[in-house]
């Protein structure tokens, strides 16, 4: 299982397809907050939940489903 305190700043945040879903501003609980500063996230923070997580390849967080999937289900931080 994977701890929300592997994952660190700056990874980026890939789907199970390989498809960029975003890059990691911090962790704050068991979610991620992904960076605003980012074109696929729409200028926006979005929180993903740590139990999305399958695995931590060197900078990289992979999730357990594909990128789309995870932008659809993403929760939009206001």
């Amino acid at each position: 299982m994977i701890q929300a305190s592997q994952i660190r700043e700056h990874m980026d945040v890939v789907g199970s397809d390989g498809g960029h879903v975003g890059r990691v501003d911090k962790v704050m609980g068991e979610e991620i907050e992904l960076t605003k500063l980012d074109l696929a996230a729409g200028l926006k923070h979005h929180m993903i939940p740590v139990s999305w997580v399958e695995m931590i390849d060197d900078d990289t967080v992979r999730l357990s489903m594909t990128k789309d999937a995870a932008k659809a289900a993403w929760r939009t931080k206001h």
